[in-house]
């Protein structure tokens, strides 16, 4: 009995793009680099302007 494959999707992944998780260290790295601001920095910015990406970077581009 042959077990059917999954393909693999793109599913998902520009919703995964468009966010940062805060909780989530690496996350909180790229984007530390990214902007060249600190790691507390960005999870601050994360807090007050929530998890999406473009809001997060403008108000680190301050």
């Amino acid at each position: 009995m042959a077990v059917a494959r999954r393909s693999k999707t793109a599913r998902g992944r520009k919703q995964d793009r468009a966010r940062v998780a805060g909780g989530q260290d690496y996350e909180v790295q790229y984007e530390a680099k990214k902007s060249g601001k600190s790691a507390p920095a960005v999870k601050k910015s994360v807090k007050k302007v929530g998890n999406s990406r473009k809001r997060v970077e403008k108000r680190l581009g301050r």
